[in-house]
């Protein structure tokens, strides 16, 4: 019997007889109710602490919460009359290695989108994809516009185009920015192209090759991380 019910029958039985009622009532054991609650959550809480330590142990993959890479450690960017571009790869075995804030920023950013992701690779008959965070800001007064579709990637020998792009900010399919404006798109690119090699970001006329650079610095962040790790579960 529920709570509920049980509420009712005691009035019930209050108006039958009030001295059953407290009788019944000094006799009566305490609601466990809450037991199940606690359960519940408890079970709850143990299976997301597996599923997070499944995923921290996948081979390859830094466990999260030990990097101390920014943002812009990261991010490639460009600059193009009165427009910047700023290019962020979500490769998981890179985004790891930022401050946990970011990683848990650009983690949501990632699962939010993840319906239209899994849509993009079944249009395009893809398992693998490629994901990046752009960002377009104007820099001086009055409407900028921008074309979406002009920012491209060369990597291993081919350059890249977005299969497509998932808006962030609203109006972003505007294509125009205002004065000190931005805008934000979920680049999604085949997942052949691999962020562990060198690679070029473009846009129009501008170019970034600076990626080879910046690869050995994660690389020393990746190998940082793992060491932190070990050592938090040192006994």
């Amino acid at each position: 019997m529920n709570i509920a019910h049980a509420a009712q029958d005691g009035r019930a039985l209050v108006m039958a007889s009030l001295a059953y009622t407290v009788a019944c009532a000094s006799s009566a054991p305490t609601p466990t109710s809450t037991a199940p609650t606690a359960r519940t959550a408890t079970a709850a809480d143990t299976s997301a602490e597996r599923r997070r330590a499944v995923a921290d142990t996948v081979p390859g993959l830094p466990p999260p919460g030990f990097g101390t890479l920014r943002q812009d450690d990261i991010s490639l960017k460009l600059a193009v009359s009165n427009l910047q571009v700023r290019a962020t790869p979500l490769n998981e075995s890179i985004i790891r290695l930022l401050s946990p804030d970011s990683y848990r920023a650009m983690s949501e950013l990632k699962r939010s989108k993840s319906e239209a992701i899994a849509a993009v690779a079944r249009r395009n008959g893809v398992r693998d994809l490629s994901l990046w965070y752009v960002s377009f800001f104007a820099v001086e007064q009055g409407e900028t516009r921008f074309s979406p579709r002009e920012f491209i990637i060369t990597n291993v020998g081919r350059e890249f185009r977005p299969l497509d792009i998932l808006p962030i900010t609203p109006g972003f399919g505007e294509q125009r920015l205002r004065q000190n404006g931005r805008q934000d798109g979920l680049y999604v690119f085949d997942g052949q192209l691999d962020v562990q090699q060198p690679l070029t970001v473009s846009y129009e006329t501008a170019r970034n090759d600076a990626w080879g650079q910046m690869l050995p610095q994660i690389e020393r962040e990746r190998a940082l991380v793992k060491s932190r790790a070990a050592a938090r579960r040192a006994p």
